[in-house]
């Protein structure tokens, strides 16, 4: 059986964190999004992690759960502000930003 995890790359302005975003499901890579694209995962019933990534820049790690047959959705973008920006420096998990819808 199979569930399908949705991921949305758009964001409300001008991304400055920008390059492809590696997905990472349950600590494995499944593939990688660009700006302004939509992807489909196919995952497993149950109960997961995920964390994007982009070089030495991450998302903080989000846990979901989905039913056979059902899905999940996500929005990610690259950071916005320039405070959220500099700030992602010294802490690289403020650098993407992932939010289930």
């Amino acid at each position: 059986m199979s569930a399908t995890l949705r991921l949305t790359r758009e964001g409300a302005g001008i991304e400055l964190r920008r390059g492809r975003f590696e997905t990472v499901v349950d600590g494995k890579s499944v593939g990688s999004i660009e700006r302004h694209e939509t992807v489909e995962i196919p995952v497993e019933p149950g109960h997961h992690t995920l964390r994007m990534w982009a070089g030495r820049y991450s998302s903080q790690d989000h846990t979901f759960d989905v039913a056979d047959g059902d899905g999940v959705n996500f929005r990610c973008h690259g950071a916005m502000i320039w405070p959220r920006y500099v700030a992602s420096i010294v802490k690289p998990n403020l650098a993407i930003s992932l939010k289930q819808e």
